[in-house]
């Protein structure tokens, strides 16, 4: 940590035995949790290469060295997410998941379509969004040890060095947007707006062809729903208990390091350095968790 807020570290090279015999449904055997976290990160590897774009669009006019390391250590952290993620999909390559057909739609989304409808602003903004979106998850997700106790400890620690690394570069986009981009409180919240209902849809479309993939019929699949559902938006759920962090978003005045940090943030990072292993750095993460 630094006197204000944590450092980012790229960390290269790291090996989660992702090729090993992890169970299918690594999610104590459900598959729509197990599903959940899998059609992200089918998401994640054309989702990072936006994030770089659109912050790199603005990497001219950037003047203040402090902001220029950020986003050059920023990129590489993304573009390390990217690359384990791919490796990562492979796995759902060989379950029958057409990963490659979900990684077209969204390149032409991100790279094709939406270039003519959008600014450049408009993009950073979305990555903006996006980013504290990820962090609200990162953050909120590790500190309640209940939702991945059931977990493979080796998916949960590439999950897990995913967030840490998300709580240190989650102020980036953010820093560009408002102070290179210039962009005031209306034009960083719309696209907010917008994500907060187009994301949700677009996981859920994953999702949904993931349980096809995997067979189940249609009634099946509504019970999928169901209590998935009821898994995400019960009271005291995956995602209410996030709202707090959600909705600072909005306010005047907000800087994404006005929100607190993972709790168990220095844990992570003190057995990482101490053992150079991601995996006991994540089990020392989760077992740290309330």
């Amino acid at each position: 940590m630094t006197d204000t807020h944590a450092s980012i570290v790229p960390r290269e090279h790291l090996d989660f035995g992702l090729e090993g015999d992890i169970p299918k449904y690594w999610m104590g055997g459900d598959a729509f949790k197990t599903r959940f976290f899998d059609a992200m990160s089918t998401l994640f590897p054309p989702g990072e290469k936006f994030f770089i774009t659109s912050v790199r669009e603005f990497s001219d006019q950037i003047t203040d060295p402090k902001l220029r390391q950020e986003v050059k250590d920023f990129i590489r952290q993304e573009a390390q997410h990217s690359m384990v993620h791919r490796q990562y999909n492979e796995r759902l390559k060989r379950q029958g998941i057409d990963v490659d057909a979900i990684t077209a739609e969204l390149e032409q989304e991100f790279f094709v379509d939406a270039p003519k409808i959008s600014t450049p602003t408009q993009r950073l903004a979305a990555t903006a969004a996006l980013e504290h979106l990820t962090s609200m998850m990162c953050t909120c997700f590790f500190e309640r040890r209940e939702l991945l106790e059931a977990s493979d400890p080796r998916v949960r620690a590439l999950y897990a060095w995913h967030a840490i690394e998300e709580v240190e570069h989650k102020a980036v986009a953010f820093d560009v947007l408002v102070k290179v981009a210039k962009a005031g409180w209306l034009r960083r919240n719309i696209p907010m707006l917008i994500i907060t209902f187009g994301f949700p849809f677009k996981v859920a479309s994953v999702m949904n062809r993931m349980f096809k993939a995997d067979g189940f019929s249609f009634m099946q699949r509504m019970g999928l729903w169901a209590r998935g559902l009821w898994w995400f938006y019960k009271p005291g759920g995956l995602f209410i208990p996030t709202l707090g962090y959600y909705f600072a978003y909005y306010k005047p005045g907000f800087h994404p390091w006005k929100q607190r940090e993972m709790p168990s943030y220095g844990t992570w990072v003190a057995t990482f350095e101490k053992t150079g292993d991601p995996i006991a750095a994540g089990n020392a993460l989760h077992a740290a968790g309330t």
